[in-house]
Formats: C-alpha cells, structure tokens, sequence
C-alpha cells in the first residue's frame, strides 16, 4: 500500500542517527544519502527524512497503473484535496516514475506513484 514516507526534520544528522539506531534491527539502512535527505530501507528507500521544520507529513501510496495514479489525482481534487503536482513522469527521480501529488484537507502531501 504504502511506497514511501517523508517526514520534516529539524535537525537531519540528530534525526539520521536516531532512525539509523533504531532501524537497523528491523532490517532497514540508510539507503540514499544527500546533504537533504537521508533514506532509510532493506533495499530502498521507504522513510525519508527531510531537511526543513514544515508541517504535515508526505506520504505516497503505491499505485498499480498510470491510469490509478490519474484516477487517484482526479478524484483527490474532487473530494477536496489541493493540487500539488500534476500525474507525469518524474524523471528526475527516476526513468518510470510516475506520480501525482495533492495536499488533503489537513495539510499533508500526499501522492500516488506508479514505477511501470
């Protein structure tokens, strides 16, 4: 269901040594490392922790087609949710990334993605 969660942290290298501490018995490790973000996973990454205070949380659900992920932005706008980024392709994340992003009634990033 879910494909990854970001959260907003204050104070990254306190918060990537944290998570680094506690994740790790659980099978998880930093996966992705920049000045940022830091992404922690088995393979990939599934929670990141971001560089910033900012409110709410980001959270993308996985979906299993393009036409999910529009659907998806579609039906979010009509129920009430704020665009905040269009379904396309996300290449620079990576080649096949595909997703939307709406802001739901109480201020949290959501999205949708397709990796097909």
């Amino acid at each position: 269901m879910y494909d990854h969660i970001e959260l907003k942290v204050k104070d990254l290298g306190k918060a990537a040594g944290f998570y680094g501490a506690v994740l790790k018995p659980l099978g998880a490790k930093l996966c992705y490392d920049d000045a940022a973000m830091k992404g922690f996973g088995a393979k990939t990454p599934a929670l990141y922790l971001a560089k910033g205070a900012g409110k709410g949380i980001h959270l993308a659900f996985t979906a299993p087609s393009r036409a999910a992920v529009d659907k998806f932005y579609e039906v979010g706008l009509e129920a009430g949710g704020k665009d905040n980024g269009k379904p396309g392709i996300r290449a620079d994340y990576a080649p096949t990334y595909y997703a939307a992003f709406l802001i739901d009634p109480d201020g949290n990033n959501v999205e949708a993605v397709c990796l097909k």
